[in-house]
């Protein structure tokens, strides 16, 4: 399934982007209720499930968090939502909240991390001590000093070999040796890449020190614990 994460502390529930897959996706997680959601950015397979978060606000509007670009890509693909309508047709109730800044989602704060994906840019997110880093290519200098001192580091690695708009496993290594978290997850993998072997190979390269912190890859359905250390 494509990439999407469920953010739970207790008393919010919040979700970064909505993959084509959202629906099975909350189904699978017995999500119960949702409180805000997050974008990285407009393309298709982090943004495409956004309609089914109809049963979530039929009788309430939901925030939905992203920088300027991204609502507007929203207002254009999801226009039926924002128009006049008749009764009825299940429309999903929308507040577009533009993110210039860090801010509170539900109980949740949130610091935008602006990272490029190619030569859009776009937005990572940290909460707590755990960031979140998909599509991304390269990490803007003013961002890495946002990125001390992780619990939790899940980062964007697509291939083996070198790609536009993606980092490699490599360059997402080195990145990861850089920061430093406490463990990492590479997340955005692609059919060419072997679950199995790659981690044995991370879980090697930990034990031998040439990777400085304990990392695997992602996968459907991980469930994660973190502290939300402020």
């Amino acid at each position: 399934m494509r990439c999407s994460v469920l953010i739970e502390d207790g008393e919010s529930s919040i979700v970064i982007d909505t993959s084509p897959e959202f629906r099975l996706q909350a189904l699978r997680a017995g999500l119960q209720r949702l409180d805000a959601v997050l974008l990285t950015h407009a393309h298709a397979d982090h943004l495409h499930g956004l309609d089914d978060i109809r049963p979530f606000c039929f009788h309430r509007q939901l925030p939905v968090y992203a920088d300027e670009h991204t609502l507007s890509e929203v207002r254009s693909r999801f226009s039926y939502v924002f128009r006049s309508s008749q009764a009825g047709g299940g429309k999903p109730q929308i507040d577009l909240v533009p993110v210039d800044g860090p801010f509170r989602a539900g109980t949740i704060d949130f610091l935008p991390l602006p990272i490029l994906h190619g030569r859009l840019a776009i937005l990572g997110f940290r909460f707590g001590d755990f960031a979140y880093l998909t599509d991304c290519s390269e990490i803007p200098e003013a961002t890495w000093p946002l990125l001390s001192d992780l619990d939790l580091l899940v980062i964007d690695a697509l291939r083996r070999n070198p790609h536009p708009t993606h980092l490699s496993i490599g360059e997402a290594l080195e990145i990861i040796n850089r920061l430093r978290p406490r463990r990492a997850f590479l997340t955005h993998l692609c059919h060419d890449v072997d679950h199995a072997a790659l981690t044995e190979e991370l879980r090697a390269g930990y034990s031998s020190g040439t990777l400085l912190s304990p990392t695997e890859p992602a996968f459907d359905g991980l469930v994660v614990e973190s502290s939300f250390r402020e």
